[in-house]
C-alpha cells in the first residue's frame, strides 16, 4: 500500500537532519511532505533551503492552498498547519505545547484525513511536542517513525513519541531517507505494535479532539465531552484545564484552545514556581534594603529603641532569605 501523506515534527537540531534527508530523497510525484518546524514568529528560509539542498520544491503554503503532491509544504511562522481534504489551512489559533507553529495540530488533521496512507516522523527536539500528534497517526493505521534518541541533539521528543505510541521504525539520519521511502512504498507495520497503537476504531476521541483544537475557542461542555475537569489552570492564560480522557500521552487542554501534554505543563509549573520564588526573594530582599535604610535614620535621630526594631527586621529576613534560596537551591552569595 503506498502511504502518500508524510508528516514530520522537527525542532532544535533538525535542520541537519532535513538537509540529509531531502539531499537523498528521489521527487516522487505521488508524494506530499509537511513539514513543522519550531520557530514561533521568527522568520524562516527553512523553505529556500530544503529546495536547495535537494530536489523537491518546498513553500510555505498559502491559507486555502489546495495540496500538489510532489512538494514539500512548511509551517510558516506563527501558524499551525493543518490538512482539510485536499486543502491546506493555517490558523491563528492558540499556542499548543508553548508552540505555534506545533507538530500535534499537523500530525491530529493528517490521522483525521488521510489514516492509513499517512507516515509520521518525529525529529530531534525539546519536550514533547509530537508525541500525541504521533499517537493519533498510530491510532487511524498509520506508520510511525522516530529518529533514533541517541543519535539527536535534543532527544526528548523522539524519546517521548517512542513512550507514547509504538514504533515501526526507529533511525539514525544516515537510515532516515532509506527507511522513509520504505514506509511510503508500504513497508509492513510491526505486529508487536499494533496494540500499543490501539488500532483503529479503538480511540473515538481523536476526531473530536482535533475539530476542538482548530476551532479555536471551545464550549466548557465539548471539552467535558472529551475530558474532565482538572484542579489545574492553564499557565498560559490562567484557565481551568481539562484532562484529556484519551491517555496517550498524558495531556490537558483549556477552552480558549491551549494545550499541553504532561510533560510541556510541567515544564511550565517548574519554570512558573521558580518566578515565584525569585519574586518572593526580591520582595523580601526590598524588606531588607528598606529596614537598614530606616535603622540608619534611627540611628541619626537617636531613636534607639526603633533602630532595635529594624534590626532585628533584617535579621529576620536574611534569615528568609537564606531558606528561600535553600528551596531554590540557589547558591549563596
Amino acid at each position: 500500500m503506498l502511504r502518500d501523506i508524510v508528516v514530520i515534527a522537527a525542532s532544535r537540531g533538525a535542520v541537519p537532519v532535513l538537509r540529509v534527508l531531502v539531499e537523498r530523497l528521489d521527487p516522487d510525484p505521488r508524494v506530499i511532505l509537511l513539514i513543522v518546524m519550531h520557530v514561533g514568529r521568527h522568520p524562516s528560509i527553512l523553505p529556500d533551503l530544503l529546495t536547495s539542498w535537494g530536489r523537491i520544491p518546498a513553500f510555505h503554503p498559502a491559507h486555502g492552498e489546495s495540496l500538489q503532491r510532489g512538494n514539500i509544504y512548511v509551517a510558516p511562522p506563527d501558524r499551525h498547519m493543518v490538512v482539510r481534504g485536499n486543502t491546506l489551512c493555517l490558523l491563528d489559533t492558540a499556542a499548543e505545547n508553548f508552540s505555534r507553529p506545533a507538530a500535534d495540530p499537523l500530525f491530529r488533521s493528517a490521522a483525521r484525513e488521510y489514516r492509513e496512507r499517512v507516515v509520521g516522523v518525529v525529529l530531534t527536539g525539546d519536550l514533547d511536542d509530537g508525541a500525541a500528534g504521533l499517537a493519533a497517526v498510530g491510532a487511524r493505521g498509520g506508520y510511525v517513525v522516530v529518529q533514533d534518541p541517541d543519535d539527536c541533539e535534543a532527544p526528548s521528543m523522539p524519546r517521548c513519541a517512542m513512550a507514547a505510541v509504538g514504533v515501526d521504525a526507529v533511525a539514525t539520519r544516515e537510515a532516515l531517507p532509506d527507511m522513509l521511502r520504505a514506509a511510503i512504498e508500504g513497508a509492513p507495520t510491526r505486529e508487536e505494535t499494533i496494540m500499543a497503537k490501539r488500532m483503529p476504531g479503538n480511540r473515538p476521541d481523536l476526531d473530536r479532539e482535533a475539530a476542538i483544537s482548530e476551532g479555536g475557542l471551545a464550549e466548557p461542555a465539548a471539552l467535558d465531552e472529551i475530558g474532565e475537569r482538572a484542579a489545574l489552570t492553564c499557565p498560559s492564560c490562567h484557565g481551568a484545564l481539562w484532562r484529556l480522557r484519551d491517555d496517550q500521552p498524558l495531556r490537558y487542554r483549556c477552552h480558549t484552545g491551549h494545550a499541553f501534554t504532561s510533560l510541556s505543563l510541567e515544564d511550565a509549573n517548574a519554570q512558573s514556581a521558580d518566578d515565584a520564588i525569585w519574586g518572593t526573594i526580591r520582595a523580601v530582599h526590598e524588606r531588607i534594603i528598606l529596614a537598614r535604610e530606616r535603622l540608619a535614620w534611627a540611628r541619626r535621630a537617636g531613636q534607639h529603641a526603633d533602630a532595635e526594631r529594624e534590626q532585628l527586621t533584617i535579621v529576620e529576613n536574611e534569615k528568609l532569605v537564606e531558606l528561600l534560596r535553600a528551596a531554590a537551591a540557589i547558591p549563596s552569595e
